[in-house]
């Protein structure tokens, strides 16, 4: 047993080899959900699911982990994380990627599996929901919980109705009977009520069960075709209801170890037809035993009592069983591992009983040739009495009574008295029946040469004229008639053939060895004469059915053939499909056990039975296409009733006419290879393959043309294509080239704004940098002119100092000396000059050192003032005294002038220092422009020349004075 632990892994392998369960458990691969944390603990399942394929299941743990497993391509995967435990699943809604799950907060949620996402939630319920049912097409459900039952629309995720009852009754289960529109809604008080899906109008209303049988219902299962229903509750006794009869018809006691049930769940069967015969009972003891409700027998069972099975699931095609384990794993088992001992090919059905001899007959020399168990069928109960039955437990599979066990041959003979008691022969060994009366050689090695000779050239698009849903189906079916058309020539050319093969091939899809087998001994033997007017229809054959219906029914024959009917359409439609037609499964299978059990005639007969049979609506038809339609459609005809007329006809009608005299007997398939079937017109058959042949080149030429001609035209297109995006993408360039080009443009007038810019930055810096040199230019000029009017002041003294007389030597000494302090002042300006234009070009570099700067030119300038005040007191002390001369050497003895008119004109005299001294000053926080100190400089130098001029007058007119003067006193 492979065991796989989901981890904290979302998606992996189910299992890493190939599973190989074993005969005695089943078991396919256990299944655990362990987290990886630091506290490690078990996830433990809670419900299982399949999908209606039966191949996918759905799993949900404690924690709302949602898990799928898809067994057939072995990957699982998480699909939802709901963060709370789940109380039900649905996996087979109409949308096959979608599920609904009920979650703890009583609210049922739909995600989709393939985007894990919420599709829609659904609330309403006040207590836990405990099953979902959906409806067989998909679109309905209905969620039940302990109080109520809802019907959801799953198109529109609306509540359409609910369902509601008193708090004392309880609901136990409400769900869908398959294939039906009908709800069974199961009470606790042991009532079952039957309701019309769309109208919700009670249908019936079950009996209450014996009063004998004190068992309180509390799980329930169906069988497929809705037929039984199974109830149990707490007690060992099983009750099995019949929904037509609506009686309860069987009470099965299981064995003394069971003492209450908990879950029922019926096994379905492929070839039962939906009528399940094996029934699974999980008890208290965490075992599920399977039994057949009809034998009572015990097949087989899953857990044990150390691991106990919790609840179980069953997929739809019954090949997989899922049980979640009390321990909390999941445990997936194999149908058909279990079941490989009950499946094997049974005993004969018959029992022989050969009488010796009279000389020797004996009582107790009875020889008993038992050949099968023979089967048990419900027999009739009397007076509505309930069969009781003891289940006895029997896990060898032996029979209990030895005297039942039969020998290994089978007696047509006694075949066809059981076939004519019974009507058909047992679901379960039907195909080992046929087998037998076909005596099917089963040649492994022949079929197999032919199927190595791959799919026949008349059957590779066989899709296109019979298209089929199944892949599976088509490609079994195309191998199928493959393999005939290599086996004799005339079946690649036959139309009918696949008419003809299909419910073969859908009846032993997963035996393609038996098909072919059964197939070609049909052909051989019930389809004689078919191909001697090929590719017509047998017109002797046909011939043979009209007489026939003739004798028998001229009445029906004369009306076919005033609407101009022949047997070609009456009768060969009815051949070529074999009656799949017109009959259901069922019917088609009960018709071929009893073809297959007579002459090959008894298929001919069948066609006159039908046709007599449905006499009645045939007379009615009036139109050729009426006609047409009845034998191409199913119709209202008992087949049984037919089956029972062609056993008359067999017996009534003339050897004349009879199709015995036509007809050879039955002969199998021979015995490792299969015999040359050439009974058909081979030049026919040869001409046409000469011509289908010939078509086939002359087509294979065609479309070998065709394709150069596709190709060219192909070439042609790409071609253009690809002219088509040269020229784009030479558009595509052109245009990225234009748009290149006006970002350059762009780019360009951005350049070109910049550079105006920056030449406009250039010629301010250029203007701030002439402003810059004016201003040294200017300071030059105020220094050379200082330095000239210095030189005119040093001038004037020395003319001074030469012009006096010795007796202002003392006024001319103090004047050189004030002219030496005053050209001392002059450097020290100077001097102070260059220093302070170091101080302004280093200012812009430090601060600090122009504050320095500042305050000394503060203090040069204060003492500038105070040397100014002093030469102007000193020059006007000097003037004073001058004009104090002059006016003596004018005016010796004449009017004196006031002090104070010699300071008003001496203050006139010298406005000039305290200006210039005002103009000298310079503060660097606010300057004046150069161009006005020029025009005040230029007006002080004018001054000043003007005032040196006037004192030159002055001073030569007194010197001139003083020279005359001597002469005037002399004289």
């Amino acid at each position: 047993m492979q065991s796989t632990d989901l981890g904290n892994k979302e998606s992996g392998k189910i299992w890493h080899r190939k599973p190989s369960p074993a005969t005695r458990d089943g078991i396919i691969v256990n299944i655990i959900h362990n987290t990886s944390d630091y506290l490690p603990k078990v996830l433990r399942f809670l419900n299982v699911a399949f999908d209606s394929s039966g191949d996918c299941l759905l799993a949900g743990d404690h924690q709302g982990n949602i898990y799928v497993f898809d067994l057939y391509g072995n990957r699982f995967n998480l699909v939802q994380r709901t963060a709370q435990a789940c109380t039900a699943l649905a996996f087979n809604l109409h949308r096959k990627s979608e599920f609904l799950v009920a979650l703890a907060d009583y609210s049922v949620k739909c995600f989709d599996t393939v985007t894990k996402e919420l599709v829609s939630w659904m609330r309403g319920h006040e207590s836990s929901v405990f099953s979902i049912s959906v409806h067989a097409s998909g679109r309905y459900a209905i969620t039940t919980s302990s109080d109520t039952a809802q019907l959801w629309d799953l198109d529109t995720f609306q509540r359409k109705r609910k369902l509601n009852i008193l708090q004392s009754v309880g609901i136990q289960k409400v769900f869908f009977l398959p294939l039906s529109n009908t709800i069974l809604s199961c009470f606790k008080d042991n009532s079952i009520f039957a309701w019309e899906c769309d109208t919700l109008f009670c249908k019936y209303q079950l009996p209450a069960p014996p009063e004998s049988s004190s068992i309180l219902y509390k799980v329930f299962a169906v069988t497929r075709d809705g037929r039984i229903l199974a109830a149990g509750g707490k007690s060992n006794h099983l009750h099995l209801w019949c929904l037509e009869a609506k009686q309860l018809f069987r009470i099965i006691q299981m064995p003394t170890k069971v003492r209450a049930i908990r879950h029922l769940e019926f096994l379905p069967d492929s070839f039962d037809a939906g009528s399940n015969q094996v029934l699974g009972v999980l008890s208290q003891d965490g075992i599920m035993r399977f039994i057949n409700i009809q034998t009572c027998k015990l097949l087989f069972e899953i857990g044990s009592l150390d691991e106990g099975i919790s609840s179980a699931v069953i997929s739809p095609h019954g090949r997989y069983i899922a049980s979640i384990m009390e321990n909390g794993s999941l445990n997936i088992y194999s149908v058909q591992a279990l079941t490989q001992e009950i499946n094997k090919p049974p005993p004969p059905l018959v029992k022989v009983i050969e009488d010796l001899p009279k000389s020797k007959l004996n009582a107790g020399d009875l020889k008993v040739k038992v050949t099968s168990r023979r089967v048990q069928r419900p027999s009739k109960s009397r007076e509505n009495k309930i069969q009781t039955r003891i289940l006895k437990q029997d896990l060898a599979g032996h029979c209990e009574n030895k005297e039942n066990e039969l020998s290994e041959g089978l007696s047509k003979k006694r075949l066809q008295i059981l076939l004519k008691g019974y009507g058909e022969y047992p679901t379960k060994y039907r195909m080992f029946i046929w087998r037998y009366l076909l005596q099917l050689p089963e040649n492994h090695t022949a079929f197999s040469n032919l199927i190595d000779k791959g799919i026949h050239a008349a059957f590779l698009n066989l899709q296109k004229n019979y298209p089929i849903k199944s892949r599976k189906l088509l490609r079994v079916l195309q191998r199928t008639l493959s393999a005939l058309a290599h086996w004799s020539a005339i079946f690649s050319d036959t139309p009918y053939l696949p008419l003809l093969a299909f419910p073969f091939v859908k009846l032993f899809q997963n035996n393609q060895l038996l098909c072919f087998e059964v197939i070609a001994t049909l052909i051989i033997n019930w389809c004689q004469h078919w191909f001697e007017y090929f590719p017509n229809p047998p017109i002797n054959v046909l011939s043979v059915v009209e007489n026939v219906l003739a004798f028998h029914d001229r009445t029906l024959l004369q009306h076919f053939m005033e609407h101009d009917v022949t047997s070609q359409l009456y009768a060969w439609p009815l051949l070529e499909t074999v009656f799949s037609e017109v009959l259901t499964r069922e019917e088609w299978l009960k018709l071929f056990d009893n073809v297959f059990s007579n002459h090959p005639s008894f298929l001919l007969m069948t066609v006159v039975a039908y046709n007599i049979c449905s006499r009645a609506p045939l007379l009615n038809c009036n139109l050729k296409d009426d006609f047409e339609y009845f034998f191409h459609h199913r119709n209202n005809v008992d087949i049984s009733v037919v089956i029972r007329e062609v056993y008359h006809l067999m017996d009534t009608t003339p050897a004349d006419i009879h199709p015995n005299s036509m007809l050879d007997a039955f002969v199998s398939l021979t015995k490792g290879q299969y015999p040359v079937f050439n009974k058909y017109p081979k030049f026919v058959v040869d001409y046409q393959t000469q011509e289908r042949e010939r078509i086939r080149n002359d087509e294979l030429d065609y479309l070998r043309e065709r394709q150069t001609v596709e190709d060219m035209q192909a070439e042609v297109d790409q071609q253009r294509d690809e002219d088509e995006a040269w020229y784009q993408k030479q558009e595509r360039l052109r245009k990225a080239e234009e748009t290149r080009r006006e970002m350059l443009l762009q780019e360009e007038e951005k350049m070109i704004q910049q550079r105006q810019k920056l030449a406009a930055v250039k010629r301010e810096l250029k203007v701030k940098e002439m402003h810059l040199q004016d201003a040294a230019r200017r300071r030059f000029l105020k220094l050379q002119q200082d330095q000239r009017e210095m030189e005119l002041r040093r001038l004037d003294d020395e003319i001074e100092r030469k012009n006096l007389s010795t007796s202002q030597e003392a006024i001319a000494k103090e004047m050189r000396e004030d002219a030496d302090a005053y050209r001392r002042k002059v450097d020290l300006e100077e001097h102070m000059f260059h220093k302070l234009m170091e101080t302004h070009q280093t200012q812009i570099q430090n601060t600090q050192k122009w504050e320095e700067a500042k305050e000394k030119d503060f203090h040069l300038k204060s003492e500038r003032k105070v040397s100014a005040l002093s030469d102007a007191s000193r020059k006007w002390f000097l003037e004073k005294e001058i004009s104090d001369a002059v006016e003596h050497a004018e005016h010796p003895h004449g009017k004196v002038v006031p002090r104070c008119q010699n300071e008003q004109v001496a203050s006139s005299c010298f406005p000039a220092t305290s200006q210039s001294s005002d103009i000298s000053e310079m503060d660097s926080s606010t300057r004046i422009s150069l161009s006005q100190r020029r025009v005040q400089w230029d007006g002080v130098e004018r001054d000043l020349m003007e005032r040196v001029r006037n004192l030159r007058q002055r001073l030569t007119a007194r010197a001139r004075h003083r020279c005359q003067t001597p002469h005037l006193l002399a004289a």
